[in-house]
């Protein structure tokens, strides 16, 4: 007893029926000979055969293998109905169901191949597959069986149809005949859709890449991009450390600087504050000829004061921090970070070119304005073009 999965690979891909006329390929696939022939007509004009299952490629129209035994298998299981599908039994055997072979239409029963045997030797009816539809076989108005067709008002006569009814006059065929010729029209009108199918197929088949192609693109950009950033914190943090860096180091340099320089005050003042004292001393002195013959220390006071400098130097201006320096230290490093950006993302950016109007006089701008330079010496710009 066949299966409905049995049955469901004896099915042609192409066409979704049973095997007709069964060939196959080099690759081994089956296909109706009627199919694959129209399906390499079709890739002919393409210059491409493949098969229509597995997409194998053969460089000249492949040979077709004639499938004896599958063909034999498609007609076995075309002549014994399986009972699973049908469910129709034998009408006369009653004690044990035995699956019905053929359909008697006159006799409205269903026969096993022992009694369809008895039946065929005793009268020549029309049989069928299995059916339990008695009424779609016969007349609907004689209660006939249909055994004509009738092309001009497409419907199916019995023998009284075609004798006394209005279909009388026309021209009327054998229901076998008939089938025939609409099959004939309909493995025709295949052949005309197999090209388009297979045209489908390859536009199909294009689409199906392309999508696969963009989405492997969109994979890519989207790891690039991931590590594109990963690279920007890590550029942003060592940015970060510069600016702090050139911040630490020009505080450990001015501190250091100006704790010498408190250090030296304070000796002076600490020397000035001994002199008041013996100054005040002295002034408190009764004795003239003591107070004559000590040193004038007012003369050696104003040598050292001479000596000193005045207010030691605190204030000036190179002992602020370099706020330029350290501008252009993030500068430097934010315009690093857009470089490799804009290489990474093969994206093409102008150069950012400086303003010398706005540019502080202490920086020195380069002539093709793309660097600036931290100095010392100001730079010989008008007043009114001076940064703020």
């Amino acid at each position: 007893m066949a299966s409905a999965n049995l049955r469901a690979e004896l099915d042609c891909s192409i066409c979704l029926s049973l095997y007709t006329d069964p060939v196959s390929l080099r690759c081994g696939h089956n296909f109706c000979r009627f199919c694959i022939v129209s399906a390499l007509d079709a890739q002919e004009a393409a210059g491409v055969y493949s098969c229509p299952d597995c997409r194998e490629e053969y460089p000249e129209r492949p040979a077709l293998e004639k499938k004896k035994k599958l063909e034999n298998i498609v007609e076995s299981l075309s002549a014994q109905p399986d009972m699973e599908e049908t469910g129709i039994f034998c009408t006369y055997c009653t004690k044990s169901p035995v699956p019905a072979m053929r359909t008697c239409l006159q006799c409205e029963v269903s026969l096993c191949d022992d009694h369809l045997m008895a039946h065929n030797k005793s009268v020549d009816h029309i049989l069928t597959e299995p059916t339990r539809s008695f009424g779609s076989k016969k007349c609907s108005l004689h209660k006939k069986v249909l055994e004509y067709y009738c092309p001009q008002d497409t419907v199916c006569l019995c023998v009284s149809c075609c004798l006394v009814s209005e279909h009388k006059e026309h021209q009327v065929e054998l229901l076998d005949v008939a089938s025939e010729k609409k099959k004939k029209k309909l493995r025709k009108y295949m052949e005309e859709l197999n090209p388009q199918k297979a045209k489908v197929d390859r536009r199909l088949q294009n689409m199906q890449d392309r999508q696969r192609n963009i989405q492997e693109k969109a994979s890519d950009k989207r790891k690039n991009v991931r590590k594109l950033f990963m690279d920007i914190k890590e550029q942003l943090e060592m940015a970060e450390k510069k600016a702090l860096s050139e911040i630490s180091r020009q505080e450990e340099k001015i501190v250091s600087q100006i704790s010498d320089l408190i250090k030296k005050l304070e000796i002076e003042e600490d020397e000035l504050s001994r002199k008041i004292r013996h100054v005040e001393e002295m002034c408190h002195v009764t004795d003239p000829i003591r107070l004559l013959q000590e040193s004038d220390i007012t003369e050696c006071g104003r040598g050292d004061d001479e000596d000193t400098g005045g207010d030691g130097g605190e204030g000036r201006s190179e002992d602020d921090l370099d706020e330029v320096l350290i501008s252009l230290t993030l500068h430097r490093s934010m315009r690093d970070i857009v470089t490799n950006v804009t290489s990474e993302l093969g994206l093409h950016v102008p150069d950012i070119l400086l303003d010398e109007d706005t540019a502080h006089r202490c920086v020195k701008i380069s002539e093709d304005l793309k660097t600036a330079t931290s100095t010392e010496e100001e730079q010989n710009r008008p007043e009114s073009r001076e940064g703020s």
